[in-house]
């Protein structure tokens, strides 16, 4: 029988509530005593440098080295310079594949892909004497430039007008062809809404045709295992999140955002493949008709790609919705400007609002409060605006614009649309 762990959401709710009274206890239960953060007798947040790391919004702990995600992002140069400082690996002749196919929303390497990569290199690179190589299986067209940085040996670009879109015969036509030819150890995909989910069960039901092995979804952790078949087992979310069922690592994994710490200190080759045998012509019984238009005033923040928030420091209310409706962005805000009665409370992002995970998060005359800052450290990058060029989301941002933010976003919308034709509608 599998070996099942109970869990304690109501803590683990706690520990990632810093402004809950047993914040401090829980986090202490869950690193056995050590307390990383607590609240100072004059509302400072203090840290102990021996406790490193946090627990993530999954209840995973991380390790946040940039401090970007503690609402401490460093600055431009320091980042190049961690950048620089990665140690080269190229892998000539491996052991074995674990193979990724990543999400890639918009183009780009998701989080959860970075995540997922993160998991992949944990089952190259157990062998520091026949360590294996990492594949990732990439469709369509894409923006990304650093998959070296996230962790890929080997990258096979999989491109055409059948694979665009959503097109799960397609590609998993394709995948199947990867699997007669380079017969990966690993098959790792997200368990996401985005299309992993959906070709990740795909994938291992076409795989256990005459096995009957069933894949692993919802995992959030591996360790080593001498006993189980392929040297791993697994610790997966079960009973809608209540329980933790563990069971041998099967061949085709589907796992969650956080399961493993992004690759940030080793830089790898990314060597482009090509596969010899052309996957097979099929005749798709699923017609793209492309993206629905949806407004983004009716997107949840949580939900949002783009989100734009106002602060205290906007003072024309009505030139700041145009410009959100102009940039096709969702609406939120500070709690500051929702207490002032400028937006519904359900607009408000930060630990006392709504966490959100935007691609792009623009935040207008934020000053960037710590409850702020730890309802955006999902966000891949942030913009900020703001007159106050030492304001703690100055810090933050990966692009900050220093000005009234009246002229800034007046000047912006008159760029847009201009270069859409005098039309004001959102693209």
């Amino acid at each position: 029988m599998s070996e099942i762990r109970r869990r304690d959401p109501r803590r683990e709710w706690i520990a990632r509530n810093r402004l809950h009274p047993e914040h401090a206890a829980a986090v202490a239960e869950q690193e056995g005593g050590a307390i990383s953060e607590w609240l100072g007798p004059n509302g400072v947040i203090r840290k102990n440098p021996r406790a490193i790391g946090f627990i993530g919004p999954n209840g995973v702990k991380r390790i946040d080295r940039s401090g970007a995600q503690q609402g401490n992002q460093a600055t431009g140069a320091a980042r190049q310079a961690a950048q620089d400082s990665r140690r080269d690996v190229i892998i000539e002749d491996p052991a074995f594949l674990v193979t990724v196919v990543p999400d890639m929303p918009g183009g780009r390497l998701s989080g959860h892909d970075k995540d997922l990569l993160g998991l992949a290199r944990q089952l190259a690179d157990a062998d520091a004497d026949r360590p294996g190589a990492v594949l990732a299986v990439v469709f369509g067209e894409h923006k990304e430039d650093a998959f070296g940085e996230a962790g890929i040996d080997r990258l096979l670009h999989v491109n055409g007008d059948a694979y665009a879109g959503f097109a799960p015969e397609a590609r998993l036509a394709a995948l199947c062809a990867v699997e007669r030819e380079l017969a990966p150890r690993h098959w790792l995909l997200p368990d996401s809404p985005l299309g992993g989910a959906d070709l990740g069960r795909r994938l291992a039901l076409r795989l256990s045709e005459g096995s009957g092995e069933r894949a692993a979804t919802g995992v959030w952790q591996i360790e080593a295992d001498g006993a189980a078949p392929l040297g791993w087992r697994c610790t997966a979310r079960g009973a809608a999140g209540s329980l933790d069922i563990q069971r041998p690592l099967p061949r085709v994994t589907l796992a969650l955002a956080e399961c493993a710490e992004p690759v940030d200190e080793t830089r790898h080759g990314a060597e482009r493949l090509a596969l010899s045998i052309e996957p097979p012509a099929t005749l798709s019984r699923i017609e793209d008709l492309g993206q629905v238009a949806v407004d983004p005033a009716g997107v949840a923040l949580a939900e949002a790609e783009f989100i734009m928030s106002a602060g205290n420091g906007v003072k024309n209310w009505e030139g700041f919705h145009h410009a959100a409706k102009v940039l096709g962005a969702t609406e939120g805000a500070s709690r500051v400007a929702v207490d002032d009665g400028f937006m519904a409370r359900d607009r408000q992002v930060g630990a006392t609002g709504t966490w959100v995970t935007a691609r792009v998060y623009l935040a207008v005359g934020i000053s960037g409060a710590i409850q702020h800052l730890q309802g955006i450290q999902s966000c891949d990058k942030v913009v900020a605006i703001n007159l106050d060029p030492g304001c703690d989301m100055i810090k933050r941002a990966d692009l900050a614009v220093i000005g009234d933010s009246t002229e800034i976003l007046a000047a912006l919308v008159a760029m847009v649309e201009q270069q859409r034709g005098g039309q004001s509608d959102a693209a």
